[in-house]
């Protein structure tokens, strides 16, 4: 708990001194790109949010001093991801890092958790494919594309105010919950101190957009996740590996749809922007249609947008927590969430939004 609250505060306080002195950093810090293809936001902000997460992360290994081993493995799995924060924090600072950059950064910190940590895919029990990954450098090089891959998803989802991090809590929560049924103390510990440095940064984030998270702190709270769950999977045998798939359903549906739109239906490379995202569409076509709102209002249709993906997080997280257990089961939920992801995807894109949309 004192880590906990440690990890809060310290994000919260540091980022309020972000905000409160910008004048001194904006400059370099600024994201004054407001007319950009994925930009919504109408005044320079700015996007150096992940300093807060990584100064709450910071604190409470300071604080944790009564196990020693949660506080040394929770300061290693920091280290290994300094390359993949530092790239996205250069990106914030800079504007002109290129994604192939920070994908090879991010990529070396995945390398680094699975050298220094043991953070490993070993099954997906699917009779094939356990093999394979038990074969000699197979599992390695699948994890780092899988960890890579979802510190990358946090990055494509953080589009509108709490959006991205809010997600982040909601499967930490998750994660929680279980580690806590499955009696891992140090998994709870890390999913803890993370969705503490998160909400501290989401106070001044949400609704308003006083402060983004920035690259860096995408990249961040994405690996972090990713190797919570794969380390749970690979520490406790009864958890099915289903269960760090389908807690994460939303951002590795909205990668992997968003590789195929690019590559497949639009015929450009998978690594440029473009403004049609899931969540761009549900404020464009759905809530800035509706729900304009003057500029001086809290809750502008940029704020009204994010809760719509945290219901639709929240769908495959339920299920996760409750069959984390049971391959069949999981396998049936992620199936359902993929087809009604792109079934509410297509009828949005089509102009058919359905009402009970336009109604939350």
């Amino acid at each position: 708990m004192i880590s906990l609250l440690a990890s809060f505060f310290t994000s919260f306080v540091v980022t309020f001194l972000i905000i409160h002195y910008q004048n001194l950093h904006m400059p370099l810090s600024a994201d004054e790109d407001i007319k950009g293809i994925q930009k919504f936001h109408v005044t320079s902000v700015p996007r150096i949010g992940g300093i807060s997460i990584v100064a709450g992360i910071f604190a409470a290994t300071l604080f944790n001093l009564k196990s020693h081993a949660d506080t040394n493995f929770a300061t290693t799995l920091l280290l290994c991801a300094v390359p993949a924060f530092a790239i996205g924090l250069m990106e914030d600072l800079t504007k002109n890092v290129g994604v192939k950059n920070r994908l090879l950064l991010t990529a070396i910190s995945a390398a680094m958790a699975n050298i220094y940590l043991d953070a490993q895919i070993i099954r997906l029990d699917i009779i094939g494919v356990d093999y394979l990954l038990a074969l000699p450098g197979v599992g390695l090089i699948f994890t780092i594309f899988a960890i890579t891959g979802m510190a990358n998803a946090y990055n494509i989802i953080d589009g509108f105010n709490g959006l991205s991090s809010m997600v982040g809590v909601i499967t930490l929560m998750g994660l929680i919950y279980v580690s806590y049924l499955l009696g891992d103390p140090l998994m709870m510990y890390l999913s803890l101190i993370m969705a503490g440095a998160i909400l501290g940064f989401f106070i001044w984030n949400y609704p308003r957009g006083l402060i983004f998270l920035g690259d860096g702190g995408a990249y961040l709270i994405g690996f972090w996740i990713a190797v919570i769950s794969v380390m749970l999977v690979a520490r406790q045998p009864q958890v099915s590996p289903w269960f760090a798939l389908l807690i994460n359903a939303y951002p590795i549906s909205e990668t992997l749809f968003t590789i195929y739109r690019r590559t497949m239906h639009q015929g450009k490379n998978p690594l440029l922007p473009d403004g049609i995202h899931f969540h761009t569409l549900i404020f464009r076509r759905i809530l800035n249609s509706i729900s304009r709102g003057h500029q001086g209002a809290i809750f502008t249709a940029n704020a009204k947008t994010s809760p719509y993906l945290w219901m639709l997080t929240s769908m495959a997280v339920v299920p996760a927590i409750l069959w984390w257990n049971s391959t069949p089961i999981l396998i049936t939920f992620t199936i359902l969430f993929t087809i009604s992801y792109i079934w509410l995807y297509s009828r949005i894109v089509n102009f058919k939004t359905p009402r009970w949309a336009k109604l939350l």
